[in-house]
């Protein structure tokens, strides 16, 4: 069996009709995947900070300071990608 047909005929169908649909399939996984590591980065971030608060109560000032600075850092990151996921999605128009 010939694959060269198949693929011709594929590419052939995707003529001026074609509107994106791949590129905003990607552009809402990519997004949530952005969202569901950023709440995953926070949720570890945040017991490891009540886990080393119990472990040394004196420090609590120095670690819930670090741990919100790291916290927004991944929120940024996580809403930097999904700025750029909806930017993917809103290039394409129907």
């Amino acid at each position: 069996m010939q694959i060269l047909p198949l693929l011709q005929a594929a590419a052939d169908s995707f003529g001026k009709g074609y509107s994106g649909g791949w590129a905003m399939l990607g552009a809402g996984v990519g997004a949530g995947l952005a969202t569901i590591g950023a709440a995953l980065g926070i949720g570890r971030i945040g017991g490891q900070a009540m886990d080393a608060m119990a472990r040394q109560p004196e420090l609590q000032g120095n670690i819930m300071t670090s741990s919100l600075i790291l916290s927004a850092l991944v929120e940024g990151v996580a809403l930097f990608a999904v700025v750029v996921a909806l930017l993917i999605e809103l290039k394409f128009t129907f």
